[in-house]
């Protein structure tokens, strides 16, 4: 059985320990590429993250959102959101199937729900509330979390670009950040950002 696969399982108990409800259909949404901005833009920025990796919610909370009215908003770069499931991976992976689950117009409002919840979880240990506080950026409910975290064709789909980020990325590090041939580990500031994005739009 694939990792992801006993992760999954063992994220559905923690999930259904606190009570039973009744299951419903979840928001359907793509299994592709997350990305803001225009696909025609010069500069693409790509983000290895984890909704439970400290650093990750650090950069979405101190740098991204200047990095999106600077570079994203203003149709300069092209920003791509990887899912990559860091400790405790059975939450991470949790985490990225309901954001999956949800509408694709609010996917980055419950990653972003779950990047703002995580001090409260690593208080708590909570996974349950977790998933459910930040499901409600999505709009879904509890019974539809429950059934995003049955859904193994959109586990399939994760468990795919997991193996793709480690074997043919060699994503080892969460956040990672790949702009053109550099790679940059770590919670970014904006100035570091730029450092390897103005020169290729210059050269552009």
């Amino acid at each position: 059985m694939p990792i992801l696969t006993r992760l999954l399982s063992a994220a559905l108990a923690l999930f259904l320990a606190a009570s039973v409800i009744q299951p419903a259909s979840a928001a359907p949404a793509g299994d592709g590429e997350m990305r803001l901005g225009d696909p025609r833009a010069k500069v693409t920025v790509i983000e290895y993250a984890s909704v439970v990796c400290p650093h990750c919610a650090a950069f979405n909370a101190d740098t991204f959102p200047a990095f999106k009215a600077k570079y994203v908003d203003t149709g300069k770069v092209l920003y791509v959101f990887r899912e990559f499931p860091t400790e405790p991976v059975e939450v991470a992976v949790a985490g990225f199937l309901v954001a999956r689950c949800a509408p694709a117009d609010r996917y980055f409002a419950v990653i972003d729900a779950l990047f703002r919840g995580q001090e409260k979880l690593f208080e708590s240990r909570n996974g349950r509330q977790f998933l459910i506080d930040a499901a409600k950026a999505g709009g879904l409910g509890e019974a539809q979390v429950e059934q995003c975290l049955k859904d193994e064709g959109r586990l399939a789909a994760l468990q795919s670009r997991v193996n793709t980020a480690l074997e043919v990325e060699k994503i080892d590090a969460t956040p990672t950040f790949v702009i053109g041939q550099t790679r940059l580990k770590g919670a970014q500031s904006l100035e570091a950002l730029s450092a390897a994005i103005d020169p290729l739009l210059a050269a552009r």
